[in-house]
């Protein structure tokens, strides 16, 4: 199993902590609250999270980079 290293507020871990059940990992729980990509269940952990201005200030620079490095190719079929 590959493993990958985040940066998250302290309030963010410490809410991530309090979720945690006896014999879970972080990943677990992050999956379990996630429902496994479930878009609706993602977005009512942040909403209980709160806003974040860092990280929406950190989310909007890394749109924006990417969409400046956004290329398009033309494929002929």
């Amino acid at each position: 199993m590959a493993t990958i290293t985040i940066t998250i507020t302290d309030g963010a871990y410490k809410v991530l902590k309090a979720e945690k059940k006896e014999g879970e990992s972080f990943s677990d729980v992050i999956l379990r609250k996630f429902q496994r990509g479930n878009p609706a269940a993602i977005k009512a952990v942040f909403m209980e999270l709160g806003p974040d201005p860092e990280l929406a200030d950190a989310i909007e620079g890394a749109s924006r980079e990417l969409r400046k490095n956004f290329k398009t190719r033309k494929v002929e079929l």
